[in-house]
């Protein structure tokens, strides 16, 4: 890093050919799509480069600290991307449909059942959140809400949400 930081190119090709494959598998999950994973690699690559000399080896491992900037961008870019924001409770009513995967279309189901059982105030933020990936102060602006009540809201449903889930664990 030291020698990235200085301005060594040769330092930087071999970094970026050690993290790449890494870097680019992440944007990739994150994304879903190999064109913008490409893009957002890039940009991680570059972002680690011009910050180079801000890395701090007592912090962490270089790979955790580019791949931390790689899910950054990648969720960032994700947002971005949202083309046609869907209503939260068009979700609710979605058929589950799909043979190969009994197991986890009940769990949907239940999930699906259990959410349908929590306050619209309450899964509203829920879904915007875990679904969409928005902030709670997104949700917050989207809303005009308090971004702390729209933090509560999803504190309380999500623990709601774990006790109807597992009422045994609920007791540990």
């Amino acid at each position: 890093m030291d020698r990235m930081a200085a301005g060594d190119a040769e330092a930087t090709v071999v970094f970026v050919r050690r993290f790449q494959p890494r870097v680019y598998g992440l944007a990739a999950s994150v994304v879903g799509d190999p064109g913008l994973a490409e893009e957002v690699a890039q940009d991680a690559f570059v972002r680690a480069w011009r910050h180079a000399a801000a890395y701090d080896p007592r912090r962490g491992r270089v790979a955790s600290w580019l791949l931390t900037i790689t899910r950054n961008l990648a969720i960032d870019a994700a947002r971005l991307r949202r083309d046609h924001p869907v209503d939260p409770d068009r979700l609710l009513r979605l058929p589950a449909t799909a043979d190969d995967l009994v197991d986890a279309v009940a769990e949907l189901d239940r999930v699906r059942a259990e959410l349908r059982t929590l306050p619209p105030e309450v899964r509203r933020p829920i879904l915007l959140s875990i679904v969409y990936g928005l902030t709670a102060a997104e949700i917050a602006a989207r809303d005009g809400l308090p971004l702390g009540t729209v933090k509560t809201r999803i504190r309380r449903g999500r623990a709601l949400l774990r006790l109807a889930m597992n009422p045994a664990g609920a007791l540990l």
